[in-house]
């Protein structure tokens, strides 16, 4: 057994009890750093092989954001688990159902193979300037793949997602009378003669002469 078997059973294991650890850990924190375990072993059995975008893409989006987003749900929420596992019973037939119609699947994906599926075509050599064979890249290969034969369901991908984050935008945007925040429109049409008001009072008082106000001056220091 070379090296190269030898880290694809290693990660294998991990990722196996990894995955494991999230069905039966009872704290949804723990869930939560075992499925992030789960995810670094499978992306690196998919750079042992060759698949270098896919796990570059399992790394940044998964355990860059969402992951991360379900780690800080998981720790804001206020979950009760006396109330969560009340109908644990009452749904486990049909979660077991489910469970075994999913592992019988597998199996027979496993055991039987793939049949009927043609062996993928090795890409066209690339050539530099010179006329050298360039090293062959996964990811470039499935870059120059997804930018000239599938351009278009590309772009139409592209403008759902930007329709679908626009979309989340504007439902979750709200005015809040709560929140207190400036207008920088209004501060720049501003102008100096309207932002100090002078405004005349009527005398309520009539002014004291100078006498008055030192010998009250002299009376509060006899009363200090």
């Amino acid at each position: 057994m070379d090296v190269k078997t030898g880290f694809f059973y290693l990660f294998s294991v991990v990722l196996l009890y990894a995955a494991f650890r999230v069905v039966t850990a009872r704290n949804p924190v723990h869930a939560v750093l075992h499925l992030i375990l789960a995810f670094t072993q499978a992306s690196g059995i998919w750079l042992i092989l060759k698949a270098e975008f896919l796990a570059i893409a399992l790394v940044l989006v998964y355990l860059g954001a969402v992951m991360v987003l379900f780690l800080f749900v998981v720790m804001m929420l206020d979950i009760r688990f006396d109330t969560v596992r009340r109908g644990f019973w009452k749904h486990f037939p049909l979660a077991a159902l489910i469970g075994a119609l999913v592992a019988f699947e597998m199996a027979a994906v496993l055991m039987t193979g793939f049949r009927g599926v043609e062996e993928a075509k090795a890409a066209p050599a690339l050539l530099n300037a010179a006329g050298q064979v360039l090293p062959y890249s996964n990811t470039q290969a499935l870059g120059r793949l997804m930018y000239t034969e599938y351009l278009y369901p590309v772009e139409v991908a592209a403008v759902i997602l930007l329709v679908a984050m626009i979309s989340a935008i504007a439902l979750t945007l709200r005015q809040r009378k709560d929140v207190k925040a400036n207008n920088a429109t209004a501060q720049l049409r501003a102008r100096a003669s309207e932002r100090l008001v002078v405004v005349k009072m009527p005398i309520t008082q009539a002014p004291q002469s100078p006498v008055d106000t030192e010998a009250g001056a002299q009376e509060q220091e006899k009363k200090a």
